[in-house]
């Protein structure tokens, strides 16, 4: 097991921060594989861009990691069986009813941030949904029904590993839709908390990809979406449960 790791501030996702997808991702690589068992990783901190955090095995018996930065807790780490019991994944998507809606997508309306005046997109750099990001993944999630988005993402050959897309990657492009889904249902949530991932298989790098992302429940603050990834002839790749935090009318 790597004792540390970094997130290096290409993969941001508020300026200051990894993006909960992409970082999610790559800490589920700290733990081993197990048939039936999903990774679930809790961030509890911003994730510090360029920093060497300290991967810590919870005890000897568990596969269980920490990852710290200094003293503080970045993210806990670990292996659960039912990640999935509130999420069905719905059918794919049709992809020329995305092409025709992703326009509207949320990615490209100025000023919704507060934060980010006369930028675009709720967070305008971020690696996932970021316009502004050069070298992002450009992940732009389209209204379909309320609480309902998905996107047709175009991936491409440069990122392959042994031409294959990072299993890190299919993490990232199940995040930020989901938050979109909220959005899409006229309510903005706070960052992500935790998310839970299974990847059933490495598309290759260059296909073009549809991601759709629901809510699920609200439970006073917190927030439970879901999201699934397909490959054009609708054949599931992927699927993600995340909880966010906090959220308010739109």
């Amino acid at each position: 097991m790597q004792d540390t790791v970094v997130i290096q501030s290409r993969f941001r996702g508020p300026p200051q921060s990894g993006n909960g997808g992409y970082v999610s991702g790559v800490f589920a690589e700290l733990l081993p594989h197990h048939p039936g068992l999903a990774p679930e990783i809790t961030l509890r901190s911003p994730i510090s861009l360029d920093t060497t955090m300290t991967v810590k095995r919870v005890s000897i018996e568990t596969p269980e990691v920490d990852v710290f930065n200094d003293e503080t807790l970045i993210a806990e780490c670990r292996l659960i069986d039912t990640p999935f019991v509130d999420f069905i994944v719905p059918p794919c998507p049709n992809p020329k009813r995305i092409e025709s809606t992703m326009p509207s997508s949320l990615a490209f309306k100025p000023n919704i941030n507060p934060l980010l005046p006369n930028q675009k997109g709720f967070h305008p750099i971020c690696f996932c949904c970021g316009v502004e990001h050069e070298d992002g993944l450009h992940v732009y999630p389209a209204p379909l029904d309320q609480g309902h988005v998905a996107a047709l993402w175009k991936t491409k050959k440069t990122w392959a590993i042994d031409g294959k897309l990072p299993a890190s990657f299919l993490w990232t492009a199940m995040d930020c839709p989901a938050q979109f889904a909220f959005m899409n249902a006229s309510i903005r949530t706070g960052l992500m908390g935790r998310m839970s991932a299974e990847i059933l298989t490495l598309p290759p790098a260059g296909a073009t990809l549809i991601v759709s992302a629901r809510t699920i429940a609200v439970q006073r603050k917190k927030h439970f979406a879901g999201a699934a990834l397909f490959d054009e002839t609708g054949e599931l790749l992927a699927r993600a449960t995340t909880l966010w935090i906090g959220g308010e009318p739109i």
